[in-house]
């Protein structure tokens, strides 16, 4: 059976697909993170096609997961904090919102004659938070917690209490859309 490759340094990523028992290796991608483009789900979409394309030049024999989420209001996309005050700005638009969170997930691989394949998917969820104090913000930003994630929050941790409801994926929000991810291996090494 060929080995999956998660093409991605996340280690949400990897706790994610650790927890339902899918074996894989990591092999972090080299790929550029710069992009032209503007709308979120042909952002994620095109770096986690760059990821998983780039360790699959290296590992034909393998099939490759590259992944990349981001979170958007209004068709503005949050990246990752470079600073406690933009982690303080994010989350202060964020609440009382709703926003988008975006996955990109790629699998790069060869089928059975060979031929090399991608297959690309997005993911989308709407996040509602609800009331956060200023205070709160604060006390959450000094936690560290937000400072490596797309939007300065995580849904799993103590920021979830601030969440008042999602429609979709709820471990699209953490990173990776498992349900998405597991049935797609399967349909591919069937492949």
């Amino acid at each position: 059976m060929k080995t999956l490759i998660l093409a991605s340094q996340s280690p949400r990523r990897h706790e994610l697909l650790t927890q339902a028992g899918v074996p894989f290796e990591t092999i972090i991608s080299p790929a550029s993170e710069e992009t032209e483009l503007s709308d979120p789900a042909a952002i994620v979409e095109e770096l986690a096609a760059r990821k998983a394309q780039s360790v699959f030049l290296l590992h034909p024999s393998d099939i490759v997961l590259g992944a990349d989420t981001i979170v958007a209001l209004d068709g503005e996309v949050f990246g990752k904090p470079e600073t406690e005050q933009d982690a303080y700005v994010m989350i202060t638009r964020l609440r009382n919102k709703t926003h988008q969170v975006y996955t990109g997930c790629a699998f790069a691989y060869a089928d059975r004659d060979g031929m090399a394949k991608l297959v690309t998917h997005v993911e989308k969820t709407d996040v509602y938070v609800g009331d956060v104090s200023d205070a709160e913000i604060s006390e959450y930003i000094r936690s560290g917690e937000p400072m490596d994630k797309a939007g300065a929050y995580a849904i799993q941790g103590s920021f979830g209490q601030y969440i008042k409801r999602i429609d979709g994926d709820y471990y699209n929000v953490v990173g990776l859309p498992l349900y998405y991810v597991t049935h797609e291996l399967k349909r591919i090494r069937r492949d």
